[in-house]
């Protein structure tokens, strides 16, 4: 349960949510881009399948690294919690709750990937697992996306985040719900919002870093719609 305190420090809640975000970034790029996007062959079965069978152990290492993203998420939705509980208690819960479904729904997918290695000598099944765990991610950046709105609100409203990164998170958390709503209702969808915009997480995760373990809440009072908290620096 999210606590709040009269002059409440948000250091090591935001040194944490900082590093989680750093550690699961890592961790996401190595399994996408180096495991996945190098052992994957869109619509060919056989090439995917002798692929993963030739680098099994890269395989596993990049599904390991997702299966620590979804815990680092879940630590990451807890931490930002305790960071934006002082501006709204109720709606920092929420925004961890969308959080935790994403991290269940790519534990989900991420299943799929946990039986490819043993499929590798049926190539179609293998493909169809590597699939059906792209398709089911996909429908996760629907709680993301929200996850980040909410996230980009409760940093407006502080006014200890700076305005120009709580707009940006909130334009992330667009970019993932835009490629969603795209990838469903326009066929052929190609376009990825979200590797324009994901600058908003890259934000959040340096302000959290270098300056959110700097900073102390004062919320003696609570204040009025719009009204920003004041700060002990």
């Amino acid at each position: 349960m999210i606590t709040i305190h009269p002059d409440r420090s948000i250091r090591s809640a935001s040194l944490v949510a900082g590093a989680g975000l750093l550690a699961l970034a890592v961790l996401a790029a190595f399994a996408n881009f180096v495991v996945l996007e190098g052992l994957v062959t869109p619509g060919d079965a056989t090439a995917t399948a002798e692929a993963i069978t030739s680098s099994e152990g890269l395989f596993r290492a990049g599904v390991a690294s997702l299966y620590v993203v979804a815990v680092l998420d879940v630590v990451v939705a807890v931490a930002l919690g305790e960071v934006f509980a002082a501006v709204s208690p109720r709606v920092s819960v929420l925004a961890a709750g969308f959080r935790g479904a994403y991290a269940v729904v790519l534990l989900v997918a991420i299943s799929h990937l946990s039986a490819v290695p043993p499929l590798s000598g049926d190539a179609d099944r293998t493909l169809a697992q590597v699939e059906a765990f792209r398709s089911i991610w996909g429908v996760s950046f629907l709680f993301f996306g929200a996850h980040l709105l909410l996230i980009g609100y409760l940093a407006y409203r502080s006014g200890f985040v700076p305005r120009v990164v709580a707009v940006l998170v909130a334009i992330n958390g667009l970019g993932y719900l835009t490629d969603l709503l795209g990838t469903a209702l326009v066929p052929g969808y190609s376009i990825t919002v979200a590797n324009v915009t994901f600058v908003g997480e890259v934000a959040l995760m340096l302000w959290l870093l270098i300056q959110g373990r700097r900073t102390t809440v004062t919320a003696t009072v609570a204040p009025t719609a719009g009204e920003p908290l004041p700060l002990v620096p």
